[in-house]
């Protein structure tokens, strides 16, 4: 900017989505945009971030920009952060839907199978044919409580105070964090952790980083039951890392009254992650993110929300 200008901030609400290329992501992008605000769908890839928002002006959204974000990489979260900053100015909606299972499922690539499978199943039997066929190495592990977690954190971080210059506006800052009830307190085996995670009053970010450096520890050592971890090795990880999201997101909300701050589990959604085997469309999973992050100023914060009920963490 020349010499230094600050830019006038958007007229429009804006928005920006992680992962926003493909499934849910891209379908919370599509619905914001058809809310009315402008919408920056960012992806780790430049490319498919780009296509798919030129897919969404096909749809008659204009309003929406694509910008290439990883979101392990501080550098790339800073580049993003100067980008809506010079251009809008301010953010006033953050969703944090980027995230992964960090498994391998040895379910080949045959959907007609799959959905063959699922013929007469309920969802409880789904999921333990997938359990069956799924396997989680500790590099994978990792991957998921970095991406899942450390991610939403370096995003959030890096993009905070332009949500908090939006918080003074009519509408209000917002902070939508996409979780899952995989993450719910009650999958720990240990009521140590239950009430450490609970106790949003004495959580610190730094006690969150140790947290998630303790369960790779333990999870290499083959220590996750005499810890108190989830003991499922095969999804402990995912589990692990959405309970850290979501006690993030109070603690959030608590250091930050003046933004609503909440976490939302969108339900059992069609995802490459499950080899589309949810009993919900993306559409319908992102109906809960976009309802939370339009909600009316003054709503909840520091919240979790099961679909559209605000549940309890535990």
């Amino acid at each position: 900017m020349e010499g230094g200008a600050v830019p006038k901030p958007s007229e429009k609400r804006v928005a920006l989505v992680t992962g926003g290329n493909r499934g849910m992501g891209f379908e919370i992008c599509r619905q914001l945009a058809s809310s009315g605000l402008t919408v920056v769908l960012t992806a780790r890839s430049e490319t498919r971030g780009a296509e798919a928002a030129r897919e969404l002006h096909g749809f008659g959204l204009p309003d929406v920009v694509s910008h290439q974000l990883d979101v392990t990489e501080p550098t790339s979260a800073a580049r993003l952060a100067d980008f809506v900053r010079t251009k809008f100015g301010k953010l006033d909606v953050l969703v944090n839907n980027a995230g992964i299972m960090g498994v391998t499922m040895e379910v080949g690539d045959d959907e007609a199978a799959v959905k063959e499978m699922m013929v007469g199943k309920d969802q409880n039997e789904i999921a333990e044919w997938l359990k069956q066929r799924t396997t989680q190495s500790a590099e994978q592990a990792e991957e998921c409580v970095r991406i899942n977690y450390h991610g939403t954190k370096t995003v959030t971080e890096a993009l905070l105070p332009l949500v908090q210059s939006s918080s003074s506006s009519s509408s209000g800052g917002r902070i939508v964090n996409v979780t899952s009830s995989f993450g719910l307190l009650r999958f720990f085996s240990g009521e140590e952790l239950r009430q450490e995670l609970s106790s949003v009053d004495t959580l610190t970010t730094q006690r969150l980083d140790e947290l998630s450096a303790l369960f790779l520890e333990d999870y290499r050592s083959g220590r996750l039951e005499p810890r108190g971890w989830p003991t499922d090795r095969v999804y402990a990880a995912y589990q692990v890392s959405k309970a850290l999201v979501s006690a993030y997101a109070r603690v959030l909300a608590r250091d930050n009254p003046a933004l609503r701050v909440n976490c939302v589990h969108p339900g059992y959604v069609q995802t490459e992650m499950n080899r589309n085997t949810g009993d919900l469309t993306a559409a319908e999973g992102a109906r809960v993110s976009v309802a939370v992050a339009l909600a009316d100023q003054g709503g909840v914060t520091g919240a979790y929300f099961d679909r559209t009920q605000i549940a309890s963490f535990v």
